[in-house]
């Protein structure tokens, strides 16, 4: 027992030695990790808004979105502003101002508003089709009006599919464990650059580390149909679909341009897919004379002016190529 005393007081065992601490060996990954959050947070914090709304019956509600353009343009959630009256925001310097909704995708979840205030730095938007699963992910937002919260995780699955406030199907969705909650909705999602890669729009309620952004490469688009045309014109061709890598001997075989492709999950067998041949798993590689590498691609070619014109699709088919001729139709109500 002494001699565990005499040790304890021995030189390099007392509570100021070095070797009193040995550091974690994860520490330098740590302060790592911390450097790329509030870097990422600083860059696009100033661009983060909360949004509240209010309806004609003095109802009220509340969000978040994010300015992307210097001309004062924001981009946030169709379900935080639908139907709104008036729409104030906050910004991150306490400054709040009114903004006009320029218009809205309830089928997307996505809305464009315009605000006056031009002092506010722009968010810088990246690209959703580039993402990797595991790779750092930050949401900045509002939650239960706590205003500019910041949550971190990575993202956890590409390509998911859920169910709008319109009742149909949004494609291209990034899951997310960076915690969301009400009011969230509409900010953005982040990588470590501080790019936006999403806009945050729901959560599995009673669920933990199940929430969900828009892929920002669909926002982007969404966005440039509203502000051209100030709704968003579509065809319907009849699918679900999901983003596949494709094989790389098929790339090579065939020699593609891309190497993935648009997986059908499910074709209606009423719709406009299925009477041109297509089978559930087939993967759409062109559209329209279009090289289609992602959910996103197609989006862009199933426009309102190819209803009822016959569009060449090839698809791959197994390990086969196959080329189908589809007439798009109206979506139907």
């Amino acid at each position: 027992m002494n001699d565990f005393f005499t040790t304890l007081s021995s030189p390099g065992f007392g509570p100021g030695s070095a070797a009193s601490f040995q550091p974690h060996p994860d520490t330098e990954l740590l302060d790592a990790y911390s450097r790329a959050v509030t870097s990422a947070v600083d860059r696009v914090s100033p661009a983060v808004v909360k949004i509240d709304v209010r309806d004609g019956r003095s109802r009220g509600g509340s969000g978040s979105g994010f300015v992307f353009t210097p001309d004062g343009l924001v981009l946030t959630n169709s379900h935080v502003v639908h139907g709104a009256k008036q729409i104030s925001l906050t910004f991150l310097d306490g400054i709040t101002a009114s903004a006009v909704l320029i218009g809205d995708d309830p089928d997307t979840d996505i809305a464009v508003l315009r605000t006056e205030h031009l002092l506010t730095p722009t968010a810088v938007l990246g690209y959703s089709k580039d993402l990797r699963v595991g790779q750092l992910a930050i949401a900045v937002g509002n939650p239960f009006g706590f205003q500019f919260t910041v949550t971190a995780g990575v993202v956890s699955a590409l390509g998911r599919s859920m169910q709008g406030s319109s009742g149909r199907m949004m494609e291209e969705i990034v899951q997310t464990d960076a915690a969301l909650n009400p009011g969230n909705s509409g900010g953005p999602l982040v990588d470590s650059a501080g790019r936006v890669i999403g806009v945050n729009t729901a959560t599995i309620m009673g669920a933990q580390g199940l929430c969900f952004a828009i892929g920002i490469d669909t926002a982007k688009y969404i966005a440039s149909q509203i502000l051209q045309h100030c709704r968003v014109g579509r065809s319907w061709i009849g699918i679900a679909v999901q983003n596949v890598p494709l094989p790389r001997r098929v790339v090579y075989e065939y020699k593609l341009a891309a190497d993935s492709g648009v997986m059908a999950t499910s074709v209606d067998s009423n719709g406009p897919a299925a009477r041109a041949g297509m089978r559930d798993g087939d993967i759409i590689l062109g559209f329209a004379g279009e090289t289609i590498s992602a959910i996103s691609e197609l989006h862009k070619v199933l426009t309102a002016e190819r209803v009822g014109k016959p569009q060449p699709v090839l698809v791959l088919r197994g390990v086969s190529l196959v080329d189908l001729t589809m007439v798009p139709a109206a979506r139907p109500e």
